[in-house]
């Protein structure tokens, strides 16, 4: 398709992964990306987006944009919404919708309110029409709705996966403060591990992080198992969509031996969680889970790269037990894995020095509102 056939589009990021999904966004087809804070714009033709959907692994949404107006007050927005679209083409009674609301205007300040007027101006408009209104599904809803209000301006876009994107399917077993799966792709990139020597994570947890490697390194799509609310769009091709969808599958490797990727978890309840999500997630006989202390294992041969999301005490833990963990994991990384990498996430700097290991790097992560480092480490 050429360029007269695109549209403009936000990913909605990681706090950063912003580079990082950016290179992901033009990887894959996207033009004219550009960062933004939590963010990219970029330009894309449909195929493009709905690629995107299904093998994009960093964003949390993919909103297309539809509409912009003018909007000052909260009848400028109540009238805008209306005339916005061919809503008797894109929204049925017979669907549900949701509306999220960032930003601001001149009498527009609180989001709630706003969604509510955006709510009343499309539920009016329908019982004009037909005497009847969608209901609100605030979970999955058929027609995602995201406004955005800035500077007496108005944008309103369409969300194409409905729920996050950062839920692949996988994981209907979670500990206690699972690592978004999305977040953990951004990691293990930011790492820039390429399968070529083995991959272990010693306190593995749900394995959030040994998967998303994986299906990193097989080119497995992410967006292969679920379904999408682009699905139910008033425009949706379906046959650019088999077609993107046969391309996703395709590309998955099949002729590649990865090396050993393999996490070690001490509670054999999370351990038994970490091994279902690894077979939902197709993954049985390429990733290994250990049940044990990892301070009782042995890394596999050749240099390779430790990953950890260990606890930092914001929700799970005592300070006095953190900090033997942390002085365990350091004294395990000298004695076992000199030539190796370890990248660890901090959201307790104080826990960090515990390790008695010098950062070479310090990537700020936000983790779900909670303010961490990418931490890098080369162990000698």
């Amino acid at each position: 398709m050429g360029r007269e056939n695109r549209f403009p589009a936000i990913a909605v990021l990681p706090q950063g992964l912003e580079e990082e999904g950016c290179q992901e966004l033009k990887a894959l087809g996207a033009h004219d990306v550009q960062p933004r804070k939590r963010a990219a714009a970029f330009r894309a033709d449909r195929s493009c987006f709905y690629r995107l959907h299904l093998q994009a692994r960093l964003p949390f949404r993919l909103l297309r944009e539809m509409a912009r107006f003018d909007c000052r007050s909260r009848d400028e927005l109540y009238d805008g919404i209306q005339r916005a679209l061919n809503w008797e083409q894109w929204l049925h009674p017979s669907q549900s919708f949701r509306v999220d609301v960032t930003g601001s205007a001149p009498g527009l300040n609180h989001s709630h309110f706003c969604a509510l007027q955006v709510k009343n101006a499309l539920v009016d408009q329908q019982r004009d029409l037909w005497g009847e209104r969608s209901s609100i599904d605030l979970e999955d809803p058929d027609l995602a709705l995201h406004l955005h209000l800035n500077r007496g301006e108005a944008l309103l876009s369409l969300d194409g996966s409905g729920s996050s994107l950062h839920r692949r399917g996988y994981r209907a077993a979670m500990g206690t403060a699972p690592l978004k799966e999305n977040l953990a792709a951004g990691l293990i990139r930011l790492t820039g591990w390429d399968a070529s020597g083995p991959l272990v994570d010693p306190c593995c947890g749900s394995a959030t992080l040994l998967i998303e490697a994986a299906t990193i390194a097989l080119q497995q799509a992410p967006g292969l198992n679920r379904s999408f609310a682009l699905e139910g769009w008033a425009d949706f091709e379906p046959e650019l969509w088999r077609q993107e969808q046969t391309r996703a599958r395709q590309r998955r490797r099949r002729d590649v031996d990865l090396p050993p990727l393999i996490g070690f978890e001490q509670d054999p309840a999370i351990a038994d969680q970490a091994r279902a999500n690894v077979a939902a997630a197709g993954l049985q006989g390429v990733i290994s889970i250990v049940t044990g202390h990892f301070n009782q294992q042995h890394l596999p041969s050749g240099q390779g790269v430790l990953v950890c999301n260990p606890p930092y005490g914001e929700r799970i833990g005592s300070k006095e037990d953190l900090e033997d963990l942390y002085s365990c994991l350091g004294d395990f990384a000298k004695q076992q894995a000199s030539g190796w990498q370890l990248w660890l996430l901090s959201g307790n700097a104080e826990l960090t020095r515990a390790l008695r290991l010098k950062a070479e790097r310090r990537i700020p992560i936000n983790n779900g509102g909670i303010d961490c480092r990418w931490l890098h480490y080369s162990i000698r």
